[in-house]
């Protein structure tokens, strides 16, 4: 269902994720319904979260990102890293909780819904934090779909006052967007060779989910104090083996001989799965603590995302 919303105007820049997790909040108002579903939602919300991640790795094409040059994976790696950094100091300086600041600065700097629930096991909390957590993931997309609709607005406004060539356009959108929605949907407004700039610009921010997700595992790890009881854990490194399987689906929709066909319908499959498992968190969530808390997560988030818009402008135009 999110999927087909997703196809039609203005509910495209929202994004077939969103709208899962919308879709999975209305289902609230049948609490039986919910109740029913409390076994299975568990493991959709696991499970078939980490199948969609491994399947949207067919949307990469890394040959496309490598004839995208050097400037391109710089740009990227300087957006993921600077945005990682930037969000979370500001988030934390406003008194945002550990958790909810990595979330929703994982999302506004790699690819919005995706890259949140993508790193979100990384997190490892405690049994009575996992409820709290929830609400954190929830709140962080929130986040970044609202503050990416809104950039999105702003970016198409400001195009005929910029001046900007459809490549510095296209940098520009896919650069400082957070879903890959918004970075079409904006992308688009710039003709055909601004569109293809904005998804090669977005994607190489995508291919840094992976090593983004293993290095905040390990930093959190080292930041959080782990109880005695789970100790044990101290030791292990926390490596998301379903990235790897990312990483490997690129990898094989890059140099296998797979038709355009089959590879848009695994991606669209890879939505499906990510769509439900957004769908599941949405029939959990606590609307109250999501209300109370978000505030100051939402104006860390926007505080940075004029930076970078501002930079990824600046940095268009000088090297593109």
């Amino acid at each position: 269902m999110g999927s087909f919303l997703a196809q039609l105007p203005y509910l495209s820049l929202v994004g077939a994720l969103v709208l899962a997790l919308l879709l999975g909040m209305l289902l609230q108002v049948s609490p039986g319904l919910v109740d029913a579903a409390q076994d299975g939602t568990g493991f959709i919300s696991n499970k078939f979260l980490r199948a969609g991640i491994i399947l949207l790795g067919f949307k990469l094409n890394l040959i496309q990102l490598a004839q995208a040059g050097v400037k391109s994976i710089l740009l990227a790696i300087c957006i993921v890293a600077g945005m990682l950094a930037l969000t979370y100091w500001i988030a934390r300086r406003l008194g945002v909780e550990r958790e909810l600041a990595i979330l929703t600065a994982t999302g506004s700097s790699i690819c919005g819904a995706a890259a949140i629930m993508g790193v979100s096991p990384q997190i490892k909390v405690s049994e009575e934090k996992k409820e709290r957590q929830k609400e954190n993931e929830v709140l962080a997309v929130a986040i970044v779909c609202i503050l990416g609709t809104i950039f999105t607005l702003i970016e198409i406004g400001l195009k005929p006052l910029i001046h900007m060539t459809p490549v510095q356009f296209g940098v520009l959108t896919g650069g400082s967007l957070h879903e890959i929605a918004h970075a079409v949907a904006a992308g688009s407004a710039g003709g055909p060779v601004s569109l293809d700039t904005a998804i090669i610009t977005k994607l190489s921010r995508v291919l840094l989910l992976a090593p983004a997700a293993v290095l905040i595992g390990i930093w959190y790890q080292k930041k959080t104090s782990v109880q005695s009881a789970n100790a044990a854990s101290k030791t292990k490194l926390p490596i998301p083996w379903f990235m790897a399987g990312f990483i490997l689906t690129s990898v094989l929709g890059t140099f296998l001989p797979f038709s355009t066909a089959l590879l848009a319908g695994l991606v669209k499959l890879a939505y499906i799965l990510l769509g439900m498992a957004m769908a599941a968190l949405g029939m959990s969530v606590n609307f109250k603590v999501i209300v109370k808390r978000g505030k100051n997560a939402f104006l860390a988030a926007f505080i940075s995302s004029c930076i970078l818009m501002i930079a990824v402008m600046l940095v268009s135009k000088t090297f593109f």
